[in-house]
């Protein structure tokens, strides 16, 4: 028998045997509108693996650069249960950074419970937070969100209590002021994709300008709900004051984007335009995903119906669209169990990734037209 070593570069996460894909598709270019979402997609999909797999891909299958893999401090877990990665594509004009917040892994308890804190934690004229995104994020447990922290290095020999978005902010500062023309991007899969969020939602409680202007955008895949009403009417205020894009993608049944719940005991809203496609991957623009909250016995046959086209599709697509989007057999088991469960495999990122390459919003100037008037 022989144990795999987890931090080696052929080691794949659970949910990279889902989708194996490395390679970014050549023939999506810089200067194609679907560009920044095929990459941030391929990144948050990366951002589940080891520091040497991601080292691997991004250098020798994307020739761009990579910039770290980092693992980040929840003071309230007392664990380092928040990970992002970095990567710079010095090809695109300007120079583009990726920073891709890692999401939920499927087995992993201690990020399951960042999911499950649904406590509030509140802002006075901001609006209520998902308490354990925020305490995954950096959130200090006395002090709450102070601009700056002091340097909390322990005399006792243990490693520094790195926070996610203290320790991220200073490295865009660093590499930014270094390239003055470059832009950076956020993004995240799950629970990556709130972390992406708030972190832009924490600079402009900040009020860092300088970063804020040279955020180009948030690209967010199945996203759960990340506040209330309120908190969703101020982040979209700063957005658009900044010129920020916000692109929230939903795939067809995709449980996760309708959690937390909003109704009238949770409260949890979602903001700014959803961008949703379907099974065949046609994309709309709306103001939220259709069956809100999932648990709707009107739903329970379209949806059952749907789970067994997607496996059917998993067989038929290749022939359509070539051998780059053969599923594997790890994935097609997961579309087994969306025959009992749909929309839990409809999560996994293999769709998000079709999505980003194949989704027909993404063909014409008509999303970003259509996300700048949801955004107005």
């Amino acid at each position: 028998m022989i144990t795999p070593e987890r931090s080696s570069a052929t080691f794949l996460s659970v949910v990279g045997y889902s989708d194996t894909r490395v390679d970014l598709d050549k023939s999506i270019k810089e200067k194609d509108t679907k560009y920044k979402g095929f990459l941030s997609m391929m990144a948050s999909k990366l951002a589940y693996e080891n520091e040497e797999f991601v080292s691997n891909a991004v250098r020798n299958h994307w020739d761009m650069d990579f910039l770290g893999s980092h693992s980040f401090w929840n003071d309230y877990q007392e664990l380092w249960s928040t990970r992002a990665i970095i990567v710079q594509d010095t090809k695109s004009e300007p120079n583009l950074i990726v920073v891709a917040f890692r999401g939920t892994e499927p087995f992993d308890a201690d990020q399951w419970r960042t999911d499950v804190d649904i406590s509030w934690y509140e802002l006075p004229n901001v609006g209520r937070i998902h308490g354990g995104f925020m305490k995954a994020l950096g959130l200090q447990k006395n002090t709450g969100w102070p601009k700056e922290i002091i340097d909390q290095s322990s005399t006792s020999g243990e490693p520094h209590h790195l926070y996610a978005y203290y320790t991220i902010r200073e490295k865009l500062r660093v590499m930014l002021e270094a390239k003055e023309d470059a832009k950076f991007i956020l993004t995240g899969h799950s629970l990556g994709g709130a972390l992406a969020i708030l972190f832009a939602a924490v600079l402009t409680l900040h009020e860092e300008e300088w970063l804020l202007n040279k955020l180009e955008g948030v690209y967010t895949f199945g996203q759960p709900r990340v506040g209330d009403s309120r908190f969703g009417e101020f982040i979209k205020d700063k957005l658009r004051k900044y010129d920020v894009r916000y692109m929230r993608y939903v795939y067809c049944n995709d449980v996760v984007p309708r959690v937390p719940y909003d109704d009238k005991t949770l409260f949890f809203k979602h903001f700014g335009a959803c961008l949703y496609f379907n099974s065949l991957y046609h994309g709309q623009v709306l103001e939220e995903e259709p069956n809100k909250n999932y648990f709707s016995l009107f739903w329970v046959i379209p949806k059952i119906l749907n789970a067994v086209w997607e496996l059917i599709r998993g067989f038929l697509i290749p022939f359509i669209e070539g051998r780059g989007y053969i599923q594997n057999w790890f994935m097609t088991m997961f579309r087994l169990v969306g025959l009992i469960i749909p929309g839990l495999p409809a999560h996994l990122p293999t769709d998000y990734v079709n999505v980003t390459r194949l989704g027909s919003l993404n063909d014409s100037q008509e999303l970003q037209n259509s996300q700048d008037s949801k955004a107005d």
